[in-house]
């Protein structure tokens, strides 16, 4: 009988880089967040990213590879990196809702990348999250842009595999003027897909997650995470009643907020750049992608279309072991919270708390993402 072979010495960062190449041959593709894997596998660059994933994995060799290969293959399929520079989303249904801020930086010194999902500019559900593939898309397309806002391709040396990773984002759920009280099953839809797509595409690159303008009576959705969460996780999450309370939060990168948080920087329309946008209104401009101011090309009664980027035949996304709790929203919790068991049961409890430790302990992050259903008037 065969002897079982010697047990590897090398990292798991090692072991990952020696099967990039083979790796981004049968994908054939070699990009990932701007970064080309296929350079130099051994460059600062693609060691961060490399890093990510198998945090993302619990130092899982297998699984990091596994998950970067998915990656990989709906990068090919989908190319998110070019909506940024393609036709503009319809700012009508997607005005306002997503922005990007960079903080700091000054002197040398690092910046902060802050992602502002305002729930509260969703007008019409069925138009913003009807079709789930335009969703998705405009989703992705505000993560390229965050990550563009980190530069990766500037780091010149990566961290130490036991210091925390510096290139992640912050990220801002603002929830003024939304109920949490009625779920509407195009946001289940496109939440769900939504989870899975950027669960997998994106690990790793969110450092903190703070849910603000929250109602009081909210707090319940909160406590209930811990049924499901992880400590780890859970230090990820900052619910907040007030929005100008995030500034204080924040340490020195308060006083550069918007004054809406607290801030003396200008206002978040002002200050902050979004994807390509046509058909917004005034009150929903901000930067486009290049900086430049977005474009205003309202047609009056077109009907909505999609917008169609990329191979309908993408590969299916394949969730990361890890659960997303960069993705994960209020309203999904109190989902969640509401299917809980009225008493604590210590047997199904204990079962819940471990597999949710399980799922979460790679990546330190829940599993779920859904946008909250906004009450409208038709």
């Amino acid at each position: 009988m065969s002897s079982p072979p010697p047990p590897t010495t090398e990292t798991p960062l090692a072991q990952l880089t020696a099967r990039l190449p083979q790796l981004v041959q049968e994908t054939g593709h070699g990009e990932m967040w701007g970064v080309e894997l296929a350079e130099g596998p051994e460059r600062a660059p693609a060691q961060v990213v490399l890093r990510k994933f198998l945090r993302a994995n619990g130092g899982s060799v297998d699984g990091a590879e596994k998950q970067l290969r998915a990656a990989l293959e709906w990068r090919k399929a989908v190319r998110p990196d070019a909506l940024l520079d393609g036709p503009p989303f319809d700012g009508r249904r997607f005005g306002g809702l997503g922005f990007v801020t960079v903080h700091g930086g000054v002197d040398g010194g690092e910046q902060t990348v802050v992602t502002w999902n305002i729930y509260g500019a969703v007008k019409n559900n069925k138009a913003t999250f009807g079709q789930v593939k335009d969703f998705i898309q405009w989703r992705a397309a505000l993560m390229e842009l965050g990550v563009r806002k980190l530069r990766l391709n500037d780091i010149t040396e990566p961290p130490a595999e036991s210091d925390e990773d510096p290139h992640q984002m912050i990220q801002v759920h603002d929830y003024r003027s939304v109920s949490f009280f009625r779920m509407d099953p195009d946001v289940k839809a496109a939440s769900r897909e939504t989870i899975q797509t950027l669960s997998m595409a994106y690990p790793e690159l969110l450092a903190h997650k703070y849910f603000v303008n929250v109602p009081a009576i909210m707090g319940w959705v909160f406590g209930a995470m811990k049924l499901f969460l992880s400590p780890a996780t859970l230090r990820k999450f900052h619910p907040m009643a007030s929005g100008a309370s995030l500034a204080a939060e924040l340490g020195a990168v308060g006083p550069d907020l918007p004054p809406e948080y607290g801030g003396q920087g200008p206002a978040l329309l002002q200050a902050a750049s979004t994807v390509p946008l046509t058909g917004v209104d005034d009150d929903a401009t901000g930067k486009d992608a290049t900086g430049s101011d977005v474009v205003e090309e309202q047609s009056a009664g077109d009907d909505v279309k999609e917008k169609s980027v990329g191979k309908d035949d993408a590969p299916a996304a394949v969730p990361p072991p890890a659960a997303a709790a960069d993705f994960a929203d209020a309203p999904a919790a109190a989902a969640a919270a509401a299917t809980a068991p009225a008493e604590s049961k210590k047997g199904e409890d204990k079962q819940v708390e471990v597999a949710a430790d399980k799922e979460t302990k790679q990546s330190g992050e829940p599993a779920t993402e859904a946008a909250p259903a906004k009450e409208v008037t038709q």
